[in-house]
């Protein structure tokens, strides 16, 4: 499927920005500004004249060191090398504690290896540097290579354009919510393709960036909403690993995100006893979540997994205030 394959490209590309070549000393001229690895917002700026680096993110902030890098701006934290952010223009890594966060991208930015596609009729693309890689509408045959040239370049997206066998083409990209015409799958990106005169409407980016780095705290279960004071959270990892807390126990499994939808397995919890309306409450949360089919963001940003029999848990994004762990 095209969606799984979108995932997997997508952790190769973020996996490839962490293997080193031989160093060449360090970049200090770090790109500063504020970044969105999927949900996670981050803010980088330099910190002092010494050429610390000070990284902002969930009410927090790192300082960190410059180290030697082939290339970009590779920083950090002292002692610890499984910390760092590594700049390289619009695009950033960040590792916190050997926890990869989705590709880090300045507003409007593409992923290193961007996709989109299609239907009726059915097309794809791949744009990767300055080349887009094509698989035709109504046709067949295979995919055909074009060089692209950057015509717009802004908050909202990018728009390119180039030429395929004397014919123009241009690609548009929206940092908006799309949904795919035919699965109902959720993608970061709205796109338009234009060829020779025609436009057809897509959706592109990788899906995981919709809901990885943020912490979803759950506010309702099937309509009954939670008890007061309670806490349930959904967070969902590299490596497709999922964990938080069920209301008592934390819990943790495996997710796949397919064109299809999500689904959760290999659920496990810890055996803590609470008081019986908070056990019931997580017998309730881990069972919903054991029939769940669709993941998708609905208003208002909230984050909706759905069960096979249509019950619904809501949750939001966690908000944290300067110094919170």
């Amino acid at each position: 499927m095209y969606l799984q394959r979108v995932l997997k490209i997508s952790s190769v590309a973020a996996a490839g920005l962490f293997l080193s070549a031989c160093a060449t000393g360090p970049d200090t001229q770090a790109a500063s500004g504020h970044y969105q690895c999927g949900q996670l917002s981050v803010t980088v700026a330099s910190a002092s004249d010494s050429g610390l680096l000070g990284v902002d993110y969930q009410g927090k902030r790192l300082l960190l060191t410059p180290q030697e890098s082939s290339s970009g701006a590779l920083y950090a934290a002292p002692g610890d090398d499984d910390t760092r952010f590594w700049s390289k223009g619009e695009r950033a890594t960040f590792t916190v504690k050997g926890q990869a966060y989705p590709e880090c991208l300045q507003a409007g930015a593409l992923e290193t290896r961007f996709e989109a596609t299609g239907n009726e009729p059915f097309w794809h693309v791949g744009v990767e540097g300055e080349e887009l890689v094509l698989n035709r509408p109504y046709d067949t045959g295979g995919p055909e290579k074009v060089a692209l040239e950057t015509v717009v370049a802004n908050h909202h997206g990018r728009e390119f354009r180039g030429e395929l066998g004397g014919q123009e083409l241009t690609l548009k990209v929206a940092r908006q919510l799309c949904e795919d015409s035919m699965s109902g799958a959720q993608f970061p990106a709205q796109v338009r393709l234009g060829l020779n005169g025609e436009v057809f409407q897509g959706c592109g980016g990788d899906p995981e960036r919709l809901f990885r780095g943020a912490e979803w705290v759950v506010e309702d279960l099937a309509g009954a909403g939670i008890i007061d004071r309670s806490r349930i959270t959904v967070e969902f990892f590299e490596g497709n690993r999922l964990a938080g807390l069920a209301s008592c126990n934390r819990y943790g499994g495996q997710y796949e995100l397919t064109a299809e939808g999500v689904s959760f397995d290999h659920m496990f919890s810890t055996k803590m006893a609470c008081a019986p309306a908070l056990m019931n409450q997580e017998d309730r949360f881990l069972e919903l979540m054991s029939k769940v089919k669709r993941v998708a963001i609905g208003r208002n940003g909230k984050l909706l997994l759905t069960t096979t029999e249509g019950d619904e848990i809501k949750a939001f994004q966690a908000t944290y205030n300067r110094g919170e762990q």
